[in-house]
């Protein structure tokens, strides 16, 4: 799995496989910049199967890329941080953490222990001005979402209580909040974005 972390000047490519490249590439950042304030973990791919057909690589892939990247990118940017006693970490859930779904084991598990891991990460951070907090978004209208078909999502707006499928934009519009100012007494939540689909 690759990801890309974009910023004005420069474009990182990381390569989750190999740890001592993300140690290297968040090194290299900090050295160019002076300073990481936020990091926003939003890797995610998902296998389905369902867990009689579901292969033992099936499920490692998936933890590996939407739960243990997310582990190794705040191990390794949050000793940043703390120098600078600042930070903001939002990480991209899922609704099918909370529900579950047919064909998604490895998807919901891998989601929901986002959801755990962003609990304790908050308790360990708070003292040095570091805020984590979780995104958790229902069914949006992006690449992952547009092989649906038209019977299925019919299915599922039935099931949100506004009647459509969210924008990029409403979950970009939560997760700029949280990396403000405006959070600054926010640590350790889940903000679900879902239409009203799941309400805790």
């Amino acid at each position: 799995m690759k990801k890309y972390i974009k910023n004005k000047k420069q474009r990182f490519l990381i390569n989750f496989k190999n740890v001592k490249n993300i140690k290297k590439i968040i090194s290299k950042i900090y050295s160019k910049f002076g300073s990481i304030d936020i990091l926003i973990n939003n890797a995610g791919a998902k296998k389905d199967k369902i867990i009689l057909n579901m292969t033992k690589k099936n499920w490692s892939d998936i933890i590996k890329i939407n739960l243990t990247s997310v582990f190794l990118m705040s191990k390794n940017v949050i000793k940043y941080m703390i120098k600078n006693k600042y930070g903001r970490i939002i990480s991209i859930s899922s609704i099918v953490g909370e529900t579950g779904n047919i064909g998604q084991s490895n998807y919901s598990a891998s989601k929901y222990g986002i959801i755990g891991f962003n609990k304790s990460l908050a308790l360990e951070v708070a003292k040095y001005g570091i805020t984590s907090n979780v995104v958790s978004p229902g069914f949006i209208e992006t690449k992952m979402t547009k092989n649906i078909k038209k019977y299925k999502k019919n299915i599922y707006i039935k099931k949100i209580p506004l009647k459509k499928f969210g924008k990029v934009e409403d979950v970009t519009n939560a997760v700029m909040f949280l990396v403000s100012k405006k959070s600054s007494y926010i640590t350790g939540q889940t903000i679900h974005v879902n239409g009203g689909m799941y309400m805790e």
